[in-house]
C-alpha cells in the first residue's frame, strides 16, 4: 500500500510507519541519544519539557526487566526490536504533561525515521511492570512503550501479524478538521 496525501506534505510523513517486524540487531547508546535529541527539541508549554525516556538495548543488563513491560500480545513481536523505550511524563511539571510528551514522542519517531530506523509505540503494556521496573514515583505517568530498531522481514512475524504488516491509512481531513464548531 502506498500512502497518498490530499495536500503536498513532506515525504517523511508518508514514509514513516509503525512496523512490527524488526531485525533484532541491537542499537547503541549513541543511537538512542541521537533519537532522543530529536525529541528534546519538541515544543513545550512554558518550556516545562515534562518528558523523560527510559530505555534498554536488546541484550543489555536492563533488557530482561524491560521485556516484562509489553503485554503478551506485543511481546510476540517487540522483543526483536533493537531497543525498548518507555515514554514518561511528569504530572508535577505541567497540566499539559501528556500533550507535550506526545509531541516529543512524535519528534522522536521522526528523528528515528530520518536515521533509517523504525519505531512502533504501543499502549498495550503492563503498567504495574513498567512502574516496578523503572521504580517510578507518583509524579510519573507511563505514556507508552516504543520498540525501535532496524526493520525486519514480515516473514519473521506470526501469521496474524505478518498479514497486518503494511502502513495504515488515515482518516480524510473532513473527519478531523472543521472550520468553527464541530456541529
Amino acid at each position: 500500500m502506498t500512502r497518498q496525501s490530499t495536500h503536498a506534505i513532506h515525504p517523511q510523513f508518508l514514509d514513516r510507519s509503525s512496523p512490527r517486524a524488526f531485525s533484532g540487531k541491537a542499537l547503541t547508546a549513541k543511537d538512542i541519544e541521537t533519537i532522543v535529541e530529536g525529541a528534546r527539541w519538541a515544543p513545550s508549554a512554558s518550556n516545562k519539557q515534562p518528558w523523560h525516556f527510559a530505555y534498554a538495548i536488546n541484550g543489555d543488563a536492563n533488557w530482561q526487566a524491560f521485556s516484562t513491560i509489553p503485554n503478551e500480545f506485543n511481546r510476540r513481536w517487540c522483543l526483536n526490536a533493537g531497543a525498548l523505550l518507555v515514554v514518561l511524563s511528569n504530572k508535577a511539571e505541567s497540566a499539559m504533561h501528556s500533550f507535550d510528551t506526545g509531541c516529543a514522542w512524535g519528534y522522536l519517531a521522526l528523528q528515528a525515521h530520518a536515521m533509517g530506523l523504525a519505531t512502533h509505540a504501543m499502549a498495550g503494556i503492563e503498567l504495574a511492570a513498567a512502574r516496578e521496573v523503572l521504580q517510578l514515583g507518583e509524579q510519573w505517568q507511563v505514556e507508552c512503550l516504543v520498540a525501535i530498531g532496524e526493520r525486519g522481514d514480515k516473514s519473521s512475524l506470526p501469521a496474524d501479524l505478518a498479514e497486518r504488516e503494511t502502513p495504515s491509512p488515515r482518516k480524510p481531513l473532513s473527519e478531523i478538521l472543521s472550520a468553527g464548531p464541530l456541529a
